[in-house]
């Protein structure tokens, strides 16, 4: 881990990420390696190399904040890496039995994409996984 690095397993509040690249983001002072998952709540780490690793298990704090505060997330930003990728089948479901909205992109449009979201206050999550 490189000096500004900081491990973590969440980060209160909403952030907006400021960089990302080499396998790793930026956001609230710090820099992380690997896939997060930012919701209004936080940002966690989440254990993700594609998007196929995204499922029930990954997306548990999405899917838990969302049922306990209706209507807090909207909608979820899915940065598949350095490529779009399709959302499997399974993932699909299981966010329209969430009731949320989704659309996947490469990383970088998905990290934009959540920061814009994020300052027109829309009630926005992002799923990224780190891409090189």
């Amino acid at each position: 881990m490189s000096e500004g690095q900081s491990p973590f397993s969440f980060a209160p509040g909403a952030h907006t990420i400021q960089a990302h690249g080499g396998g790793a983001f930026a956001f609230a002072g710090m820099s992380h390696e690997g896939s997060i998952l930012a919701t209004p709540e936080g940002i966690r780490s989440i254990e993700a190399l594609s998007i196929a690793d995204l499922n029930e298990r990954t997306l548990e704090p999405l899917l838990r904040e969302s049922s306990e505060k209706p209507g807090s997330i909207e909608f979820l930003v899915i940065g598949a890496g350095e490529r779009m990728a399709p959302v499997p089948k399974a993932l699909k479901e299981t966010l329209r039995r969430a009731g949320l909205g989704f659309e996947a992109m490469a990383t970088g449009p998905a990290l934009r994409v959540y920061n814009i979201m994020r300052s027109e206050d829309r009630r926005v999550a992002a799923a990224l996984i780190a891409a090189p």
